[in-house]
């Protein structure tokens, strides 16, 4: 993330980031995920339900990710009966006035491809954040928010990733807008709003992408944590039970997660 708070204030704490050994293990752990995921759609049947059928996604990667690095977790949403949308926009270099504007318009694309069907956003990383955004730019057209691995407290600003923001900034620039936006993605949400997390996260402090103490906020909140790496979170096995779990919910009738119910209603779909 930008390091915006410490810029403001040099001495404002924070989580830091994780530590080298887990940073280091992200090359071999991913590969493993990726594999076990597509294994496991090949075994378990999808979860298809009449109410999922064509109800629109939108998948957001993380900075410096692009549509071909989600392509596994659309794929799999796809398998489930979502259409899931990629987000169009080529690689995410960070808050640019390119990035910030298309992302508005690709999402009324997709909105338009099911008109009256709230649009449902998925971000991984940096692109968590950017959900959080899209959801408060257009209230009333997101049915729920799920978040990857997205450290938008902050506290959790400092990432093995911050280098690479101020380094993208000094390349493509940084949108007047930035820190407003910063800021207004940080309120609370008035739909659910998900964040899947991973204490062996080796990029982003799990601790600043959890939201489960957020306060006086008018929708569900949960946090959800797997082992999982970071960049993993967007195939592993475990992430996607949740992330299945979460957008097969009700809004009106929202339950809260857990293993045992996610797992009671995969054994009903398997019957």
């Amino acid at each position: 993330m930008y390091d915006f708070a410490h810029d403001a204030d040099p001495q404002a704490a924070g989580y830091g980031a994780p530590p080298l050994l887990l940073t280091a293990a992200e090359a071999l752990r991913f590969p493993v995920e990726l594999t076990t995921s597509l294994v496991s759609d090949l075994v378990l049947p999808p979860r298809r339900s009449v109410d999922a059928q064509q109800r629109p996604v939108l998948v957001l990667p993380g900075f410096m990710a692009d549509d071909p690095l989600t392509a596994r977790l659309r794929g799999h949403l796809r398998r489930q009966g979502y259409a899931a949308h990629g987000w169009g926009l080529g690689r995410n270099v960070g808050l640019t006035d390119t990035i910030v504007d298309g992302l508005l318009e690709r999402f009324d694309e997709v909105a338009a491809t099911a008109p009256g069907t709230p649009v449902s956003l998925v971000g991984w990383s940096f692109g968590g954040l950017l959900a959080r955004w899209t959801a408060h730019r257009r209230p009333g057209q997101v049915r729920q928010v799920v978040c990857l691995g997205s450290p938008w407290r902050a506290e959790g600003e400092r990432t093995r990733a911050t280098g690479m923001f101020e380094r993208a900034a000094a390349k493509h620039g940084l949108s007047e807008r930035a820190r407003d936006i910063i800021d207004e993605l940080r309120r609370p949400l008035d739909v659910p709003l998900t964040a899947i997390w991973s204490r062996t996260d080796g990029i982003a402090h799990w601790r600043g992408c959890r939201v489960g103490d957020a306060v006086d906020a008018p929708a569900p909140v949960e946090d959800v944590d797997v082992p999982s790496s970071h960049v993993g979170l967007v195939s592993n096995p475990l992430a996607l039970a949740v992330l299945d779990d979460r957008l097969a919910q009700d809004p009106a009738d929202w339950r809260p997660f857990s293993w045992r119910a996610a797992l009671a209603r995969r054994a009903r779909v398997a019957a």
